[in-house]
């Protein structure tokens, strides 16, 4: 245990220490059944307004001790990273339970983007046996390379949040994480010139962005430190020099020995720090019955 907060259970995830692992226990999610009924989905949707609601119910319901400890995680370079789920799947916790506990968690943070691909402040998808889609997302049986979110779009994206709904004869798609600090290759690309070049990057029709953005692939906080804002499929790289890093660029970031492979169970939600953590998926091992709904929300944190 790294910190005693009413109702949750707080440990190290045993794949490393920077990402904290939360566990509710059954009191509060029992707790969490009336204030969640208040509202139907259909309420968060339209009402923003309302999932600041749930969130300070959960929030109460830890003497407002979870936002602050999360807050410091999330924002921590040694951390950045924590994984909340409930201790027990109890009888109650359905789909609508579990986005509005993902819903909660995200307001704690800060403020979802409009993500464009739905049309909402957060996307669901299935990855399935067939897929028509045009990108990686969806793919069952390619590995989702490491990335971060945001990267085509004009919006802040300092956090994301991902939640597992739903799973069913599935064999592999394990989550991969890398945090910057741990990639043997961060200094060398880092400081290779073309790095500090404009790229431009686009996306698919899925995403209904219609415009494409202008940025570098790496940047600095305020300390000095890598930064990175990175997707393998989106980029179009203007010359032979940025087509050549980033091919590199992609193949140090997935032969990298420190990657970390989370298998994440149902209900969990993992939320990262979209500077110096990248995500993704291996592939799922072929199954025509493969069933797996997500959950994204991703956006800024609120001003301080």
């Amino acid at each position: 245990m790294i910190e005693k907060i009413h109702g949750l259970e707080i440990y190290f995830n045993e794949k490393s220490k920077r990402i904290i692992n939360i566990d509710i226990n059954d009191e509060i999610l029992n707790k969490l059944i009336f204030p969640f009924n208040k509202f139907d989905i259909t309420a968060l949707e339209y009402k923003p307004f309302t999932r600041f609601t749930i969130a300070k119910s959960l929030d109460d319901l830890t003497n407002n001790e979870l936002s602050k400890f999360i807050n410091n995680v999330i924002r921590d370079r040694e951390t950045g990273c924590f994984i909340i789920k409930p201790k027990n799947l109890i009888s109650k916790i359905d789909d609508n339970f579990l986005i509005k506990l993902s819903t909660a968690v995200a307001h704690l943070i800060g403020i979802p983007n409009h993500d464009a691909m739905a049309g909402k402040y957060y996307a669901r998808f299935h990855v399935k046996h067939e897929d028509k889609s045009d990108s990686y997302l969806r793919k069952a049986y390619i590995n989702m390379d490491l990335h971060t979110d945001g990267t085509y779009v004009k919006e802040k994206t300092d956090w994301l949040l991902m939640s597992k709904l739903e799973e069913k004869n599935v064999v592999g798609g394990e989550t991969a994480m890398l945090h910057l600090d741990d990639w043997e290759h961060c200094d060398e690309l880092f400081n290779d010139p073309v790095a500090n070049e404009d790229f431009i990057w686009g996306s698919p029709k899925s995403k209904n962005i219609d415009y494409k953005v202008e940025h570098s692939v790496f940047s600095t906080d305020k300390d000095g430190r890598p930064q990175i804002s990175y997707i393998d499929q989106f980029p179009e790289p203007k010359n032979m020099s940025q087509g050549v890093f980033l091919q590199k660029l992609s193949d140090s970031l997935e032969e990298s020995k420190n990657k970390i492979i989370i298998k994440l169970s149902i209900g969990s939600s993992i939320i990262a720090n979209n500077y110096f953590w990248l995500h993704g998926r291996r592939a799922f091992k072929e199954n025509k019955e493969l069933s797996r709904e997500l959950l994204r929300i991703r956006g800024s944190f609120f001003n301080t």
